[in-house]
């Protein structure tokens, strides 16, 4: 997949290696430590932090074409580090906008640092904007307890980002936002990782047991709801959207070029003349493929672009979960179809389909999928507080 490649991020000898790899990984059940590594040492780690803080200064539409760029050879790995990359991105964004609070995030990844997201949570369809994790108020910071779900990065990160509800005063919860270094007391992560798909993240689970974050790691304390999230969470909606989206994206066109190198190859005994290229409805199949991908890639790179940009979208929040679900539902069905035109090869392990497809339907578990998308986007369309008390109905 020709793509430019800037700073030396992604080489065409790093890509053929992760290639490699990303079966093993997927088959074992492990960590990409040696995908870890290399980017680690080519800087792709640091690609979103600002040049004069040490990385390599890439906005939201440049990383959204690297991570597709990785996502195309090794989904997991890009999807992945999305997690620790999206805030180096939003706090580069915000230090843009001249707000230095999460600054220290950028010198913290310059130095190494792993960041990951302890946002999910079994039974919350709507995080960020609420949380079944409750955060207690004591001397100096907040005690954190709960359990965190799809941890990635759990082998690797060094601070995690949580939130969690105060509801001391029942009349007005609040929603704690913050960073949990790794090696806090009453933080441990339980090896759950035994998945469908995308294996190589490890995304264990985090169990916060009275875990204490200070005052200086608190990134925000405000209403519970979506309208009334801090201004960073909007941003990270962006980045670890998109960055998502174009992570799929990637691993689609992948399944499409294995598709398109393949059909020529295929006979069939009842016409001998002619390949299954010649076949109406296989031409049908990847036509509607070819059209899924130029969508997708469309929405992915106008939005980065204006949000790149600094275009004042209104409807930023539509354009932007819109995109991830969109984006992620094409992609799988995409690999759906190759699937389809694999004529049965797909199925066995050895093929490079049967993995794509796995990692791809995960993408549907991902915030923003179809019943949050369509709550979110019709009610803001039409009006309709979308933080009302009676959610549904």
């Amino acid at each position: 997949m020709a793509m430019a490649v800037k700073h030396g991020l992604l080489t065409d000898e790093m890509l053929a290696r992760f290639d490699e790899r990303a079966p093993i990984y997927d088959r074992e059940n492990t960590f990409f430590t040696e995908d870890f590594e290399e980017l680690r040492e080519s800087g792709y780690l640091t690609c979103a932090v600002p040049e004069e803080h040490g990385g390599a200064g890439l906005a939201l539409d440049e990383y959204s074409k690297l991570a597709t760029q990785l996502g195309y050879v090794a989904p997991a790995t890009a999807l992945a580090l999305n997690m620790h990359i999206y805030w180096t991105g939003v706090a580069a964004d915000l230090l843009k906008q001249g707000n230095t609070s999460l600054r220290w995030i950028l010198q913290k990844a310059a130095e190494g640092e792993v960041f990951a997201a302890l946002y999910g949570e079994a039974g919350n369809d709507f995080p960020g904007a609420y949380s079944a994790a409750t955060a207690t108020r004591v001397d100096g910071g907040w005690a954190i307890t709960g359990r965190k779900i799809f941890g990635t990065l759990s082998p690797v990160w060094t601070y995690g980002a949580f939130h969690a509800q105060d509801n001391s005063d029942p009349d007005n919860p609040q929603v704690v936002h913050g960073f949990l270094p790794k090696d806090s007391p009453g933080l441990s992560i339980v090896d759950t990782w035994d998945t469908l798909g995308m294996r190589a993240t490890q995304s264990q689970d985090t169990l916060l047991d009275k875990a204490f974050c200070p005052d200086e790691l608190v990134t925000s304390v405000g209403p519970t709801g979506f309208a009334a999230g801090p201004p960073f969470l909007r941003m990270a909606f962006a980045w670890s959207l998109c960055g998502m989206a174009s992570v799929y994206y990637g691993a689609a066109r992948r399944a499409f070029d294995l598709t398109v190198a393949r059909i020529p190859q295929k006979s069939s005994v009842a016409n001998m003349q002619r390949s299954m290229a010649y076949h109406p409805e296989v031409q049908h199949h990847v036509a509607d493929m070819r059209m899924s991908l130029d969508v997708c890639e469309a929405l992915l790179r106008s939005n980065t672009t204006d949000w790149a940009q600094g275009v004042a979208h209104e409807d930023w929040a539509i354009r932007i979960v819109g995109t991830r679900f969109t984006v992620i539902n094409q992609a799988y069905d995409v690999v759906e179809k190759a699937l389809d035109l694999s004529g049965g090869a797909g199925v066995f392990k050895r093929n490079r389909l049967e993995q794509i497809f796995r990692d791809v339907r995960m993408g549907k578990f991902h915030p923003g999928n179809t019943f949050l998308a369509h709550e979110v986007i019709g009610k803001l369309c039409l009006g309709v507080n979308p933080d009302d008390k009676q959610r549904w109905g």
